[in-house]
């Protein structure tokens, strides 16, 4: 029984580099896909351009919010958010917690009421003005 011979390769291949697409090359595939009337038609642009359907997909969805414009521009990091935008955003998680605590505070008036009442435990009415002063 022969072996066949190994052959090493000493040559590394290149890494693929990411494609980019310019707005208009984007937008004329995705007018020529739209034009395309018979069965896989769509399917032979895809694969004379090279291109996946999940591609012309994405393209699609973005040209019908109109954001093909802003695509292939490179995400910078996120603004940071205004001294106003987020001592409103405190203000608002301190108002939920609040609220949490209020609606926790009630449950636990009311299981006190309930206590007093299989007790027979007469409770004075609550005083409004107490709470208003604190």
């Amino acid at each position: 029984m022969s072996k066949l011979p190994v052959i090493a390769s000493n040559e590394i291949e290149p890494k693929p580099k990411r494609r980019k697409f310019t707005d208009a090359y984007k937008r004329r595939i995705v007018a020529a896909a739209d034009a395309c009337r018979e069965p896989g038609e769509v399917g032979a642009l895809l694969r004379r351009e090279g291109l996946y359907s999940s591609l012309l997909t994405t393209w699609r969805a973005q040209a019908r919010t109109s954001t093909l414009e802003v695509m292939g521009r490179k995400q910078g990091p996120k603004k940071a958010p205004s001294t106003e935008a987020r001592r409103v955003a405190n203000l608002e998680r301190e108002n939920q917690r609040l609220r949490r605590k209020l609606e926790h505070a009630e449950k636990v008036i009311l299981v006190q009421k309930k206590l007093s009442e299989l007790l027979g435990i007469e409770l004075d009415p609550p005083n409004d003005d107490e709470f208003e002063k604190s």
